[in-house]
């Protein structure tokens, strides 16, 4: 009899688990409904304000006009090599700047005396404006791509160190002080305590990181570039050829988007294995 209950009661919780998946089933696809329904009414309403004149197309474009525009970009060739320009300097410095940021902010937490030294000139440099360096950065490395990338990684570098240094001081005092009362060293503690712990800080870190890059990017290419979509925003502002700076924009916000997607995949499998 005690055995039929448990059974019982065992499959009871089944169909529960099996309820609450599908609810978070049906959260997720209704997310994603209303999120594309967004989209889809954004660009109907501003398609069909300019046909009706409510807006001037001249100065908002439109949906319509930024596919043409496209078309006439893979047409002339332009288009992948404007993409693949801005989209390669972009993960340069996101790479970069992330693997650095990581490293300065390891360094930093286990070696405190030089944390305390340093402290005042991170805080002054996240708070320097990173354009007014660009001339020196021109000078320094000289014009083009690695001026670009310099100029994503001086944006990054900083604000990565910041995040990455405050989540490994925010660890529990008490496990490290027991970890360390089993004699565990530095490193087993950084290894095995440390960057586990604060693994969703780090994933927080790459996301606020991707659109810096961006920023960083397109900002190098105001300063010097000859392609990338940094050089149309630009060259179709300078010409009032405003169809070519939305084309702009809406390829960044899909690279961005696709991005940040794929940091989103991979949070997941890190979260599903943790």
């Amino acid at each position: 009899m005690k055995k039929y209950i448990l059974k019982t009661k065992t499959y009871k919780g089944s169909q529960e688990h099996q309820k609450f998946i599908r609810n978070e089933h049906l959260k997720t696809f209704f997310t994603h409904f209303i999120r594309i329904l967004i989209l889809v009414a954004i660009i109907g309403i501003w398609e069909l304000a300019t046909r009706q004149n409510w807006i001037d197309p001249f100065i908002t474009s439109s949906p319509s006009r930024v596919i043409k525009q496209l078309k006439e970009l893979y047409e002339t060739g332009n288009l992948f090599t404007h993409l693949f320009t801005t989209l390669n300097e972009t993960i340069w410095a996101f790479f970069l700047s992330t693997v650095i940021g990581t490293v300065v902010a390891i360094i930093l937490f286990v070696i405190s005396p030089i944390r305390r030294i340093l402290e005042p000139y991170l805080i002054v440099l996240n708070s320097l404006p990173k354009i007014a360096l660009g001339p020196l950065i021109i000078i320094w490395v000289g014009v083009g791509t690695k001026a670009i990338v310099t100029m994503g990684i001086l944006i990054c570098v900083v604000i990565t160190i910041i995040n990455l240094l405050n989540g490994y001081l925010e660890v529990s005092k008490e496990k490290i002080m027991l970890l360390r009362s089993m004699g565990a060293n530095k490193f087993q503690i950084l290894t095995k305590l440390i960057i586990p712990a604060t693994l969703p800080n780090f994933i927080a870190t790459l996301k606020i990181n991707l659109g810096m890059a961006w920023v960083g990017v397109i900002m190098g290419e105001y300063l010097s570039s000859k392609a990338g979509l940094g050089y149309l925003l630009v060259y179709g502002g300078q010409v009032f050829k405003l169809d070519l700076v939305m084309t702009a924009i809406v390829l960044l916000c899909i690279l961005s988007g696709v991005m940040y997607g794929i940091i989103s995949i991979i949070e997941k499998i890190i979260v599903k294995k943790r």
